[in-house]
């Protein structure tokens, strides 16, 4: 309860902060349609309901709400707006040789051919993969899949976040409070996606994979919770 009421207050504080913003940007004939204006918020009576802001549910619904995103757009691994500089590894400086060709800024979704994926180095649970947004953003999803040319992809995984470099990685919970287990691959070509409930709001966000097929292999996209409420 104690991080679900942390992660409420995260997510509040940046609703808004960027409502604010989105409201200054409609006055001056700019859009802006990522958690700006009119942003959600669960409706804990229903689950299929959603509160536009303004809306005011009781103290107790905010309190055990679990928010959702309505709609999700991809931050850009496959499209290619998420430069190579914004993703990194454990173990980097030992990516020589034959490795040099399957580093961190290979692993995006849909990537083909020689070089399609990450390889970790290493076959070890202390092994991760770091996505660096530039800024604080809420993260609604992930989409994996494996390795292009061979039968090499992660089985299970869990998530690390923080909002600036400063803080301690902070473990993505489960509602128990443990630290949630995320199921990736079967296979090398199909795309598995895991929703975040409550999404993620940070700058970083860690692959940390727990289970593994023959070898630690990713291609991947991160989701960007969207406001579109109807």
């Amino acid at each position: 309860m104690e991080y679900r009421l942390q992660n409420m207050l995260l997510l509040a504080i940046l609703l808004v902060s960027e409502g604010f913003i989105g409201l200054q940007a409609q006055e001056d004939g700019e859009g802006n349609d990522t958690w700006a204006g009119k942003t959600c918020t669960c409706d804990c009576d229903s689950s299929s309901k959603l509160l536009s802001k303004g809306s005011s549910p009781s103290r107790g619904q905010e309190m055990d709400c679990m928010p959702e995103c309505p709609y999700h757009k991809p931050l850009g691994f496959e499209a290619g707006s998420v430069t190579s500089d914004q993703i990194s590894c454990s173990n980097e400086d030992q990516y020589t040789g034959w490795f040099s060709s399957w580093v961190p800024s290979r692993a995006r979704l849909n990537n083909q051919g020689f070089g399609c994926a990450w390889l970790s180095k290493f076959q070890d649970t202390n092994q991760w993969l770091q996505i660096d947004l530039k800024e604080v953003k809420v993260v609604s999803g992930i989409l994996t899949q494996g390795r292009c040319d061979s039968d090499e992809w992660i089985t299970k995984y869990t998530v690390q976040y923080r909002t600036n470099e400063k803080l301690s990685w902070i473990y993505y919970k489960d509602q128990t409070g443990n630290n949630r287990v995320f199921y990736g691959n079967s296979d090398r070509s199909s795309t598995v996606q895991n929703l975040l409930r409550p999404p993620i709001v940070a700058r970083y966000i860690r692959i940390l994979p727990l289970g593994w097929h023959t070898r630690i292999a990713i291609r991947m996209e991160l989701l960007l919770c969207m406001n579109k409420c109807t």
